[in-house]
This record gives C-alpha cells, structure tokens and sequence, in this order.
C-alpha cells in the first residue's frame, strides 16, 4: 500500500508528521519517531524570548523590532528555568538532522526582524531540509489595525525567505479578517512553500488565590481538527503552495479526511503526548487497512477529493453549510437520563 506524499519539495514515504514538540528535546526520541514511521519531523521551536538578555540586546541591533509579532511567554514562566543557550540548541539540532535519513524540519519564533534573520541563516548551516516560520501572535493593542499586522508578517516572511536556500514553511493563526487573502499573500507575496494550519494558542488561566496567571496546557481533541479541515479544503487548488494540516489529528480516519481536503501532510503532537511515540506506527496500520478496504492503491487517488473545487456541495464550506447544520439541530430539549 503506498502512502507517500510529497511536501515542500520532498517525497515522504507517509503523510504522518510529528509537529513541533518537546518529543524532539531528546536525540533518542527523534530516531524513535523515525522508526515509527515518521514521514518527516518538525524540530520542537526556538523563542527569540527563550534568549539570554545579553544575546537578544545584540539581536536587538541588528534590526528594528516588530511589534506584536509574537506572543512574548516570558510572563508565565520563570527566567531562570526558562533561558535557552542558542549554540546548545543548534548543536543538538545538527546532530537530530545527522541521526535520521527522513527530512528534518526546524521551527522559529523570534519577535524581532533581526532575531527571525539571524536564526533563520544559523538555522540553515546545521543541515536542516526545511524551516517552520511559527507566527504566534495575539494582537492587543487597540491602535494597530489589522493592515498593519498582516503587512508586517509578510516582511518577515519575505525577509527569511530571502536570507536562506531551503524551503519555508508558515504556521498561520486562523484568527484574519480574510483568511483565504492572508493565505494567498502568504505565498504570492511572501514566498512560502506551504502553510501549515493552523496554530493552537495557549489561553491564559487565572489562579484566584494567588492573583497570579497560570499556563495551563490543555492537549488537543478530534473535535479542533474541523477549522483546519475547513480551510485546507477551501484553500486546495486555489494557491500554489502545500498544506499541511495541524491541531486535533488522533486518529487515521482524521488522516483521511484532511488528505481528501487537500492536505499534503497532517502532523499530530498531542496524540503522541497522550499515547506513545509507538503509536505513530498504529495510525499509519490503521491508515493502510483504511484505503486497503476502499480500494485505493495510493493517497495522491483521493487527495483533494472533498476539497471545495471537486466535492459535490462546495457551498457546505461557506453559508450553506451553517443553515444546515442549524436545520439539523433538534426541535425538542433532550430528555434527562
């Protein structure tokens, strides 16, 4: 059964992609996720706020900041347990991209332009196949517009883009006013190879006795894969770039729709944080037995099917789709247990 996809210019022999985690923090891990089946393996990210202050006043420097262009998490965890040594975390990335024959992709989340440049360049000298740009903001303050926003993460992308060789790849938020422009400038205007959606954020819990902000995780559920299963079906074939799909794939039959979507790849964290690296190799068993069963010999046989252009209803991903499931709700409050 042949399950190989192709992304970012990279012929995979599996659509399954472990996405940027603490999993990759441990060389053994990494090659684990290989033998499991890993078609390719997004390195866990690098904060330009995880810096010493001494490293990111020189990075300062280099270029003017941007404002806003990441969530700066120094807030909710201490310093001193926080600080990341820059040539430590480069090394070890050198040395995960040496340890696996599958293609190794890096993630960076820098807040300054400098900051996405420089490490953008080290980056690429440790061999890495590709770069993940991960564009974690939440815009608050109520003087910038959304123009603005969208214009400054373009020039960051741009920017990286022209500063290395290798592929880039951006992880987008959902939240644009419109989402399918912002995607299309992204690739037209910016120069990504593929978008990757989307980005899970992290909201803020309070602690009512401490008066104090707490960073509760919670791990990702089914239910979330449906925003990106939206937006890859609508986006397919309408931009030149891949999609990778991300956020609430635990199991095969999430596989298999975001791959009728138009997903080039669907990268899972949480499933293997609940489960087991080993469970890589369940989903792509489970993944096989299901085009087995359907008769199909490879994945690019159904890839795209459901997207927005070939399925039979395309006017289910916008309006159409929302009267209907409002029409489908019941009449009646259920009846107590």
């Amino acid at each position: 059964m042949n399950i190989a996809t192709n992304y970012l210019g990279f012929h995979l022999r599996s659509p399954i992609v472990p996405s940027a985690s603490p999993l990759t923090e441990r060389l053994d891990n990494v090659k684990r996720l290989e033998d499991a089946g890993a078609g390719a393996i997004v390195f866990h990210s690098l904060f330009e706020e995880q810096l010493n202050p001494e490293r990111r006043e020189i990075i300062s420097r280099i270029e003017p900041g941007i404002e806003n262009v990441t969530e700066s998490i120094t807030y909710s965890l201490p310093p001193q347990n926080f600080s990341v040594d820059p040539e430590q975390y480069l090394e070890h990335l050198r040395r995960a991209k040496a340890s696996v024959h599958v293609p190794v992709i890096a993630s960076l989340n820098a807040h300054t332009e400098g900051g996405w440049i420089e490490f953008a360049k080290l980056i690429q000298q440790t061999g890495v196949d590709a770069l993940e740009l991960n564009l974690y903001s939440v815009p608050g303050d109520p003087n910038q517009n959304g123009t603005e926003i969208e214009t400054n993460y373009l020039r960051i992308v741009a920017a990286v883009k022209a500063t290395v060789q290798i592929p880039i790849a951006v992880k987008l938020s959902p939240f644009f006013t419109s989402f399918s422009n912002v995607a299309r400038k992204f690739v037209e205007q910016g120069g990504a190879n593929a978008l990757v959606l989307f980005n899970r954020f992290y909201q803020p819990d309070f602690n009512p006795e401490t008066y104090e902000t707490a960073p509760h995780v919670f791990l990702s559920t089914p239910v979330e894969m449906r925003l990106p299963l939206r937006w890859i079906a609508m986006l397919h074939g309408k931009i030149q770039a891949d999609l990778a799909a991300t956020s609430g794939v635990h199991y095969a039959i999430d596989i298999v729709k975001l791959l009728m979507a138009g997903a080039s790849v669907t990268m899972v964290c949480s499933a293997l944080l609940y489960r087991g690296i080993s469970y890589l190799t369940t989903l792509e068993g489970d993944l096989s037995a299901w085009l087995e069963a359907h008769e199909y010999d490879s994945v690019s046989q159904f890839q795209g099917c459901m997207s927005q252009l070939n399925c039979a209803h395309p006017s289910d991903f916008e309006r159409a789709q929302y009267v209907r499931a409002v029409a489908s709700l019941p009449s009646k409050r259920p009846s107590r247990p």
